[in-house]
């Protein structure tokens, strides 16, 4: 670990009585900043990094699951056929815990449901949460702590 030693004076004068002007000089050292070594904070980066990539990919899997589900129900798609029953077996636990939310818009064979995009945003919310937690656990350097504090 790089320990950082910093002293500073300060100088403090008495104006107590005018006769007797008392200077005292003391030094303040703050205490020293423990940084970690520049490849360990590397490696924490990347795995973070990493876990950004995982949530994001995660999140357009169940998009696109759920915007096709979305496409078929609106277009009246056959239930019956393979594709549809394979989305819609995919999108039911996702859409599921939503549906009732909202009434069912039905036209002919045509089906629109307002509760699958409440889940499509609901999922988009909850992946922007687990992202900005991550970056609370990230690893600050004290430049970054610098530039974000002093520079709101």
């Amino acid at each position: 670990m790089e320990e950082t030693k910093q002293t500073e004076e300060v100088t403090t004068v008495s104006t107590a009585a005018p006769q007797q002007v008392v200077k005292t000089t003391t030094k303040v050292t703050p205490p020293p900043v423990k940084t970690e070594p520049p490849q360990q904070v590397f490696e924490k980066k990347k795995t973070i990094f990493r876990t950004y990539q995982i949530i994001w990919y995660i999140l357009a899997v169940i998009e696109v699951l759920l915007g096709f589900r979305m496409v078929l129900k609106a277009l009246g798609a056959n239930p019956t056929s393979g594709f549809t029953t394979l989305v819609y077996a995919l999108s039911n636990p996702l859409a599921m815990p939503f549906s009732g939310i909202l009434p069912v818009s039905i036209s002919g064979n045509s089906i629109f449901e307002w509760s699958t995009i409440i889940a499509a945003l609901v999922y988009l919310l909850i992946a922007f949460g687990l992202v900005h937690l991550m970056q609370m656990i990230k690893p600050v350097t004290p430049n970054e702590v610098e530039q974000k504090v002093d520079n709101p």
